[in-house]
């Protein structure tokens, strides 16, 4: 097939990893891509955030399936452009990637659903932050109610530091302050058709800066895959994954497909393991970052199968994708003064001894070449990925190829998957 994939990160770089993969040789492209998805797919100059834009390309060059990778050009609907031209497309369209774009649209859908989440009051003005933050007690959880780049949530016991994170966003539009959830967390993916659902393997990511979930919240800081902890309270992942797709996925997909909203891509759960049981945090709209990038070098079935099958609404006759036992670390790279001033610019070196650790590859998230040099060009710069039999090996090779990147400043955590490597 040819294949388009839209974005510019790691997930993106991921992606067409999975699809090069594949024996069908598929014919790759990416708009806008990176320095290190060039090599792997042809780059596209094309805003992919532009619906008549994207459609136009689309349709000039045969492009039998288009793969919407970040949340940006879901909202600016352009998975709706290309299907009103009959273009297959592996994303939601406008209305229904509201579930990722607006947190209180994401809440009234769960309810409608009967999903499970926590408790949520929309705040328009400080003085309805202030009273919300006093009904729902501390810690505080503020979250931006739009899209926000991975960094518009803040859970704090500081009273002030939420009021003044709810004043950032509050100029945007409202706020979201919800109850405080407290257990370890799971993302789980699962594709849809807009009828039928089938889930990935579960991953946990990595959202705070620094070792110990120490500084401020970015946009994840590394995942591993699959989770065998599960097993303590569930019995086996595979039972979880059930249980989340019985009382999670497939009511939300339904409540949407009722509303005239058939979501139709990734929808990505993040849940939360409370004494209670499991309760949704959010929902994305699109394949986790940097979660993807633990959970497809796993997949044994053909990626593009499975996209095409969801864009064209046949999954129901689909069988479960299947995942290799080995376990997979991802440890993200990222730029000095990351996530509130990244510095950019800086030269990158060391990549092909990182690539060349065994289990090893590199997914480039913000990379471009400049004079014959690769640069650093955004906050997370890049994602060192390992397989292995076990999470003790995995975890070794991944942090022996961090240890050949060179980039002054660079910052990274040293205890992704500790939990797991025992």
């Amino acid at each position: 097939m040819r294949i388009l994939v839209l974005g510019s990160g790691a997930r993106e770089h991921a992606i067409i990893l999975a699809l090069k993969a594949e024996e069908a040789g598929h014919e790759l492209f990416a708009a806008p891509g990176n320095a290190g998805i060039a090599h792997d797919a042809t780059l596209v100059t094309l805003d992919g955030t532009d619906p008549a834009a994207v459609t136009e390309y689309a349709n000039d060059e045969n492009i039998d399936l288009v793969v919407i990778g970040p949340e940006a050009p879901l909202v600016a609907g352009v998975a709706d452009a290309l299907r009103e031209r009959g273009i297959p497309v592996f994303g939601p369209g406008k209305a229904a990637a509201q579930l990722e774009g607006s947190k209180a649209f994401a809440k009234r859908i769960m309810e409608s659903a009967g999903v499970p989440t926590g408790r949520a009051v929309r705040a328009h003005t400080r003085a309805e932050v202030e009273s919300a933050l006093d009904e729902l007690g501390s810690p505080h959880v503020v979250k931006a109610d739009g899209l926000a780049a991975g960094k518009g949530v803040i859970v704090t016991a500081d009273r002030a530091e939420a009021l003044a994170h709810a004043d950032t966003y509050l100029p945007s539009g409202p706020v979201l302050i919800e109850e405080f959830l407290a257990g370890p967390e799971v993302s789980l993916f699962f594709l849809s058709d807009g009828d039928h659902v089938l889930p990935l393997s579960p991953a946990q990511d990595y959202k705070r800066l620094r070792d110990g979930d120490e500084g401020p919240n970015t946009g994840g800081m590394g995942a591993y895959s699959p989770l065998p902890w599960l097993t303590e309270r569930f019995g086996g992942e595979a039972d979880f994954v059930q249980l989340v797709t019985r009382e999670v996925a497939e009511p939300v997909i339904r409540q949407l497909d009722s509303e005239g909203t058939p979501f139709i891509g990734l929808l990505y759960a993040g849940l939360i393991i409370t004494e209670a049981g499991i309760k949704v945090i959010e929902f994305n709209a699109r394949f986790g970052d940097p979660e993807t990038q633990a959970v497809l070098p796993r997949l044994l079935d053909p990626l593009s199968g499975l996209l095409l099958a969801a864009a064209s609404g046949n999954l129901e006759d689909h069988p479960l994708p299947a995942f290799a036992e080995a376990v997979a670390v991802t440890v993200v790279v990222a730029s000095e003064g990351y996530p509130e001033a990244p510095i950019i610019g800086r030269e990158i070196t060391g990549l092909d001894a990182a690539a060349a650790v065994d289990g090893v590859h590199l997914a480039h998230a913000a990379t471009a070449e400049r004079d014959g040099a690769l640069v650093a060009t955004g906050g997370r710069v890049l994602n060192v990925v390992a397989l292995g039999t076990t999470f003790a090996e995995a975890s070794a090779r991944a942090y022996r190829a961090v240890a050949e990147v060179s980039l002054d400043g660079a910052q990274y955590r040293t205890d992704i998957a500790a939990r797991v490597r025992e």
